[in-house]
């Protein structure tokens, strides 16, 4: 069975003022991500690749060209439908995490649950808890959680919606190599059990042979 398209570029082109006059983030970007593939952004620093990831995700407009996200084109869409369409089909993880520091681990992940109006919130924030291995850090906050800790409460809660495209900006950047590397394992073990399309943007060349295949940027453009 051919599996469908996820998510596509198509000629993207983001595009900002500075004192040096217009510069081109990303230039002219095509590409296309099939449903539950793995797919590794990589590239130097200034390369593009949170600029395009951004855009990919509905959270940053490109200058010209167009995004289909799960069939709908983003920036045909006011604010308010790209932030639905957000909550039902996008999960993040960010390098420096962004857990609201007011919840608790078990309400972090509720959080997004509760956006779409899911009544088994507090059930599916909990199991998914349990799953990434903090089943006896529920009622924790953010301050009270190492590291690694937090980037699991993270990715429970970008994972627990079942997105169907989940972007992840260095996902291990901020940990030391071991807790990095068990974050990864997690990361690939949930994509593997919930069919989810992963894109992933990374300086680590282990993380990106991981994926099944892998984009190379360079000068806001793919080579």
């Amino acid at each position: 069975m051919d599996r469908k398209i996820v998510l596509e570029a198509q000629d993207l082109t983001r595009k900002v003022s500075s004192p040096e006059g217009t510069l081109a983030i990303v230039s002219n970007v095509s590409l296309q991500i099939l449903q539950g593939e793995t797919v590794a952004l990589v590239g130097a620093s200034g390369a593009g690749k949170s600029t395009l990831l951004a855009m990919l995700a509905g959270l940053d407009l490109p200058t010209s060209g167009r995004v289909l996200l799960d069939g709908n084109v983003l920036n045909q869409m006011d604010e308010d439908a790209r932030a639905r369409l957000r909550a039902n089909r996008v999960g993040f993880v960010f390098q420096a995490f962004h857990l609201v520091p007011s919840l608790t681990a078990l309400e972090n992940v509720m959080l997004p649950l509760e956006l779409v109006g899911r009544r088994d919130a507090r059930d599916a924030a909990s199991s998914m808890l349990a799953r990434v291995g903090l089943g006896d850090r529920t009622g924790h906050y953010p301050r009270q959680l190492s590291g690694g800790e937090q980037q699991r409460v993270a990715l429970a809660r970008a994972s627990v919606t079942r997105p169907a495209v989940l972007f992840a900006d260095e996902p291990t950047g901020n940990l030391d190599t071991i807790t990095g590397t068990s974050i990864c394992d997690l990361l690939f073990d949930l994509n593997r059990e919930s069919g989810t399309t992963l894109m992933l943007v990374t300086h680590d060349t282990k993380l990106a042979a991981r994926c099944q295949r892998t984009i190379t940027m360079s000068a806001g453009r793919i080579i």
